[in-house]
């Protein structure tokens, strides 16, 4: 019999602190699969495969089959945690504007942070004898604030133990675009107010109230010197102006858009729309050294209430907070 059928599972897998999926691979680890018809799965998924628990697709079973065993039910928590994972990572825009991500195991962080003067950004040559220019990196004095986001699931296990899991699935994914959305908003707000260290971002207005040219945007994208203007992040209604420039209907440009849906401004940076953003104002930003997310852990389930089908108030959270790296690599444009 094959290690993966005879491992005890129980809760003491989620209170390490390194993951459950991490404690099985460590007693399971997938490198002896090699070659098998079990290579390609994680310890998890072989897990599922053990109880023969089906969680996507028409024949997906229902939720009661996690609770056949007391084994199979510690594996429901998990369960829950990728579902949400999963719809957080298809709803998150978040990789496309934070330059680096931290994980640590407390609440408190202290960021570092560059804040080159106008004659440190300068390209100088360095003759025999002088000094070599420098980079002053220094420790911010305020700590990276750390949120809770999340939602309370709430359900009696009696009203859904029949429901295909297929279909939880859909509802959990919800949650975790939820958060995704709520960390979106958190960090828009570090970059336009700062983190607190006194870092707000620089704002300019157009050239005329409530109208946005093509001008406006290269005097923008000038201004960004020496950082590179990749990214805008747009509320909807600055967006749907981009969108109506004659230089968008460019072909290259109008073809990207209608064959893939992916945005590009006239000036190559990604354009990002999003309701966490002022309306009337856009973001840009050089997302390799704007933006810092910390992370304390992954999401996280009260695994003890999912486990013992206590469903009627489960928290699925996750808990993040945003410190800004060079504070003129991003600015804000207001129509």
């Amino acid at each position: 019999m094959a290690i993966y059928e005879n491992i005890k599972l129980d809760k003491g897998l989620y209170s390490t602190g390194r993951g459950f999926t991490k404690e099985l691979e460590a007693v399971d680890p997938s490198e002896n699969y090699k070659g098998t018809s079990l290579e390609g799965l994680d310890a998890f998924e072989r897990q599922l495969k053990r109880f023969d628990i089906k969680i996507s697709g028409s024949g997906s079973d229902v939720i009661e089959k996690f609770f056949k065993t007391a084994d199979s039910a510690a594996l429901f928590p998990e369960y829950v945690a990728r579902a949400v994972r999963k719809g957080k990572e298809e709803a998150d825009i978040l990789p496309f504007i934070i330059a680096s991500k931290t994980n640590i195991n407390g609440l408190d962080y202290r960021s570092i942070a560059s804040v080159p003067t106008d004659d440190d950004k300068a390209l100088k040559g360095v003759a025999e004898g002088e000094a070599i220019p420098e980079t002053e990196i220094k420790v911010q004095s305020n700590l990276v604030k750390l949120k809770k986001h999340g939602r309370m699931l709430v359900a009696s296990y009696e009203a859904i133990r029949f429901q295909r899991l297929d279909l939880f699935t859909v509802m959990l994914r919800q949650i975790g675009a939820y958060i995704a959305k709520s960390q979106l908003s958190e960090a828009v707000k570090t970059i336009v107010s700062g983190d607190g260290n006194n870092n707000a971002a620089s704002k300019t207005n157009t050239a005329s109230s409530g109208e946005l040219t093509y001008a406006d945007l290269v005097s923008f994208w000038n201004s960004f010197d020496p950082y590179e203007l990749n990214t805008i992040v747009a509320s909807p209604d600055v967006a749907a102006k981009i969108l109506e420039m004659s230089e968008m209907r460019d072909a290259a440009a109008g073809l990207n858009f209608h064959a893939t849906g992916n945005v590009i401004t006239p000036l190559g940076a990604k354009l990002l729309k999003s309701s966490s953003v002022t309306e009337g104002s856009l973001i840009g930003l050089d997302k390799n050294c704007a933006l810092e997310m910390v992370q304390a852990g992954g999401i996280l389930t009260e695994y003890d209430k999912l486990i013992d089908r206590q469903l009627e108030r489960a928290a699925i959270t996750e808990i993040s907070g945003f410190a800004k790296i060079i504070t003129d690599a991003s600015k804000v444009l207001e129509v």
